[in-house]
């Protein structure tokens, strides 16, 4: 935990950069990522289900605010454990595949997916109308909760499950959506999915005229978990402006994400690189990576206080491969004044 780099390792890091970087892909192909962004992750999601990333237990350790009422002793991963388990589930410790090199942790069971839960509003016109019609009414998922969370880019689940599995506020109430539709079937069809407590919807978050289902200023929590580093960088301003609008007073951005000079970033390829810090992986999906000061130039003309904004540095070493392996991730917490 919390590593040192030393002048040599952060210039040989920045050097690695400089040339992964030398080499733009042309507009035309930057505009196809873009363009087909939505089908990259719903091949993405296609191919791996819910077998790729683990549920992150570790997210109680790191952000409490998810559990407030949950008892230390509950806690399975100390924040020493959670530095030595984060792994995808298919590759290991110290392998990325296909450059998802978020490496997250969990629990080691597979979901159970059914396929018989039914769809709430999947897509995009059905999320819209129900928006527009509870709203109106003041009726609208989650609407009689008195503690609300926002999981954006939920994925398959994990972050969405283990927030139901270990907070029992009665009060409580989780929307989690993605820009995926194959995301958010896995989600609405796994065994846990409980529609009393939880709402998953698709949204595109680049669109603005895409509407919540929740109002303004409703929500105690949004998280974001390896999710904005995804998003074209000209673009995030104005999601995060968005996401802002939806906090109580009070209520909280918990944000994990890449770090500039992560290994992710260092093992890119000539020609992969789209712009400053922004990749694109092997199947199409793309990545960004963060300095603290830019999430903080970020959070704070949405109009909210930092609570935190940490870079976190681990070592991680694979004594099988006897690979060494230098991580960098940022953490922060944003209030809403």
């Amino acid at each position: 935990d919390n590593v040192e780099w030393s002048e040599e390792q952060e210039a040989s890091a920045r050097s690695r950069v400089q040339e992964n970087s030398s080499q733009l892909l042309p507009q035309d192909k930057q505009e196809e990522y873009e363009v087909n962004a939505k089908r990259y992750w719903d091949d993405f999601y296609k191919i791996h289900e819910n077998g790729f990333f683990k549920d992150r237990h570790w997210l109680f350790t790191e952000f409490p605010e998810l559990a407030p009422n949950r008892n230390p002793s509950q806690n399975g991963d100390s924040v020493h454990e959670f530095s030595n388990k984060e792994e995808c589930n298919n590759e290991g410790l110290g392998s990325c595949e296909n450059g998802h090199c978020s490496l997250e942790t969990g629990a080691e069971n597979q979901l159970n997916l059914m396929k018989s839960t039914p769809k709430v509003c999947i897509e995009e016109m059905a999320t819209q109308q129900c928006s527009e019609l509870n709203q109106s009414r003041g009726d609208y998922p989650g609407s009689s909760a008195s503690y609300r969370i926002l999981e954006v880019g939920c994925g398959a689940g994990n972050t969405v499950f283990p927030i139901l599995q270990t907070n029992n506020d009665p009060g409580l109430f989780v929307y989690c959506c993605d820009f995926s539709t194959t995301a958010v079937d896995l989600v609405q069809n796994n065994a846990e999915y409980d529609s009393s407590r939880c709402f998953a919807f698709v949204h595109d978050l680049c669109n603005d005229q895409s509407p919540f289902p929740m109002p303004d200023e409703s929500l105690d929590i949004v998280i974001l978990i390896f999710v904005l580093s995804a998003i074209l960088p000209e673009k995030m301003q104005c999601i995060v402006n968005r996401l802002s609008r939806l906090l109580k007073p009070g209520g909280m951005i918990l944000l994990r994400d890449y770090g500039r000079y992560d290994l992710a970033q260092l093992r890119f390829k000539k020609g992969q690189c789209l712009s400053d810090n922004f990749y694109v992986r092997g199947d199409g999906t793309r990545v960004y990576f963060f300095t603290q000061d830019e999430l903080d130039d970020l959070f704070t003309t949405a109009g909210l206080e930092k609570i935190q904004n940490l870079v976190d540095r681990r070592l991680q070493v694979n004594r099988g491969k006897q690979m060494t392996m230098y991580r960098v991730w940022i953490q922060c917490k944003y209030r809403k004044p």
